[in-house]
């Protein structure tokens, strides 16, 4: 089965907790601080599996995380860094933000692998911390949350060329017969349930990759039909051949059926629209009237705008030798480059309190518990003795001067309450 979509949930590692001892020697009864440092949490990390072709791995197992880094140790020993989860994707792949849409990285081109979350910083043992004024600092540096996203894998097909057209037009059939694809084929709409791709060998080292798409209908870019499902593998194509029934076996018009197809192919993405266009006219072999001329009506019609329209019958191999040369010579003269799309969401970006002073907010299960966090606070932590009372009243100074009490009280907090700043807890009183 062929699956090109996928939601999972990626959690990177936490940050280990800095650690709080002291050197406690024989002969050095006060030694200073030796609290060692937290490792670093594992990231999360997406890397192209040219091995595979599908998402299929991802809809059976919803939820990756990589490790936590272990807390620091006495003696000013560092903890392990927790371990990476490498999520391999077939080529093509991008991975978006869930809820939005929003492209976090495009495994396509040279983009092979790369960081979609981070892990948490180690937080900094209390070795750090020691000032002339306060030699025994009892607090250490928390390590950083973990984080998690709920992340969107679309596979988006990298082909030279991509077959469109309405269903039972021959797009199958037209793969099978000049490359090296095995498409199921029979007489019935919709027969295409999945892209196939094929490579095309012209000799001499020549040739390109084409990629059969499941047929289109009317609508298709509102989400009609089975097309709506497939339209994303046509954005990566450099050319587009579109196939189109020139006999009228099922009573269908091919110059309405083109300008139709067009239009759904705008109404997804207007950048579609705009790509180099081949119109194969298949099916002539069926065309048994003399007097009529289908294929040279649809060059009439699309021939002044540039078009070139050929006569094929993929069933008995009519014109498809004229057909492949004048697709590998248009793709002559289109940039080589694979299209990337370019990243919207920047996941370091939307770490809370990553671009503020401090944050405060109430917590989720306990509306009588509040936080306070941030590298303010971290900082004023590192180097105030709250044992003392000038060092209490110093802390109590610095939550009134930079505006945290003021948040606390917008956010309801009331006397009794508790407000927890990393590893420490304070009763609330006016």
């Amino acid at each position: 089965m062929f699956a090109d979509r996928a939601k999972i949930i990626i959690r990177s590692g936490k940050g280990g907790d800095g650690h709080v001892s002291f050197r406690r020697e024989k002969f050095v009864p006060d030694g200073g601080p030796d609290g060692g440092d937290g490792g670093k949490g594992g990231d999360v990390i997406f890397e192209v599996d040219n091995n595979t072709n599908t998402l299929m791995a991802y809809r059976h197992h919803r939820k990756y995380s990589a490790t936590d880094g272990e807390a620091g140790r006495k003696k000013r020993q560092h903890g392990a860094d927790g371990k990476d989860i490498v999520l391999r994707v077939p080529e093509g792949t991008v991975v978006k933000l869930a809820s939005t849409g929003e492209v976090i990285a495009d495994l396509s081109g040279e983009n092979r692998r790369q960081i979609v979350l981070k892990g948490g910083r180690g937080g900094n043992g209390n070795m750090h911390y020691a000032t002339s004024t306060m030699q025994a600092p009892t607090y250490a540096q928390p390590g950083q949350e973990a984080r998690e996203l709920e992340v969107a894998l679309e596979l988006k097909l990298i082909a030279d060329v991509g077959l469109i057209g309405y269903p039972n037009v021959g797009k199958s059939t037209l793969l099978s017969r000049i490359s090296n694809a095995s498409p199921k084929i029979a007489d019935y709409h919709f027969t295409t349930l999945e892209p196939n791709l094929g490579v095309v060998d012209l000799g001499d080292g020549e040739g390109f990759v084409v990629a059969d798409i499941p047929g289109l209908i009317e609508g298709a870019s509102q989400g009609a039909g089975l097309g709506h499902e497939f339209l994303r593998h046509i954005e990566r194509c450099k050319i587009l051949v579109h196939v189109v029934d020139a006999a009228s076996v099922e009573g269908r018009d091919p110059v309405e059926d083109i300008y139709r197809i067009d239009e759904e192919l705008a109404a997804y993405n207007v950048s579609l629209e705009k790509k180099p266009q081949i119109i194969a006219a298949n099916k002539c072999d069926a065309v048994y009237s003399q007097d009529l001329d289908p294929v040279g009506r649809i060059r009439a019609e699309f021939g002044p705008k540039g078009v070139k329209v050929f006569a094929i019958s993929a069933a008995t191999g009519q014109g498809l030798k004229e057909l492949l040369y004048a697709v590998y010579d248009m793709l002559q003269t289109v940039p080589k480059e694979v299209e990337v799309f370019a990243q919207e969401y920047f996941p370091e970006d939307h770490i809370p309190g990553n671009n503020l002073p401090y944050q405060v907010w109430r917590d989720e299960e306990d509306a009588h518990l509040f936080h306070v966090e941030g590298p303010k606070v971290e900082k004023m932590l590192g180097y105030t003795n709250l044992d003392s009372e000038k060092g209490f009243r110093f802390f109590q100074n610095f939550l009134k001067d930079t505006g945290i009490l003021k948040d606390l009280e917008k956010l309801g907090v009331e006397d009794g309450d508790t407000v927890k700043l990393y590893g420490l807890q304070f009763e609330y009183f006016r």
